[in-house]
């Protein structure tokens, strides 16, 4: 199981922008084949801020996920919306 942080800085005027456009895509991506749970959370103090939490079973269908025609269309749209660099990670858990 790979957990996948992704975190994301919004410019403050495209925030509903994202929140509409990932909460509409949440049903497409948490379908997605190796994709098991999918969370988009919004930082308290900074609402510009906002992370992705997935779960895939294996590195492999997150890298078929982030390869998809799907994935780049969203990505393509979203990064216009970046008021930072994302950070991402991949983790798994290390005591059960």
């Amino acid at each position: 199981m790979i957990i996948r942080f992704v975190k994301l800085e919004i410019l403050p005027q495209y925030i509903t922008d994202f929140k509409n456009l990932t909460s509409g895509e949440k049903k497409d991506i948490i379908t997605f084949p190796g994709c098991s749970h999918l969370e988009i959370l919004q930082d308290v103090s900074n609402p510009s801020v906002f992370f992705t939490v997935s779960h895939w079973f294996s590195e492999d269908d997150l890298n078929h996920y982030r390869n998809c025609d799907f994935f780049q269309g969203n990505w393509k749209k979203v990064k216009q919306w970046f008021a930072a660099k994302p950070e991402a990670w991949s983790l798994f858990k290390a005591v059960e």
